[in-house]
């Protein structure tokens, strides 16, 4: 089954390459969609795929890469669309 998720994480998350990372990840676990930083220090991520996957995803998402701190990650499900034929940063 397919699976649609916004999510907001929190912490120290620009500056660290957590976008690079984040779409090294999602391209290693085949989900697609886009990586974002927020203008008040979050970062957002939008991930579509196969459940499994997305659900992968979201647990790195809690992590980050070596020099970041997660403190939050919020997670929204919506509705799949199917919309991205990759994972881009923007």
């Amino acid at each position: 089954m397919m699976k649609r998720v916004r999510v907001y994480v929190y912490g120290l998350v620009q500056g660290v390459f957590y976008r690079a990372n984040a779409q090294k990840e999602a391209e290693r676990l085949r989900v697609t969609g886009y990586v974002r930083n927020l203008p008040d220090g979050r970062v957002e991520a939008l991930i579509e795929g196969e459940d499994l996957c997305v659900d992968k995803m979201i647990s790195w998402c809690e992590v980050g890469p070596k020099y970041s701190r997660v403190d939050k990650v919020e997670v929204i499900t919506e509705q799949y669309k199917g919309e991205f034929k990759d994972f881009s940063i923007t």
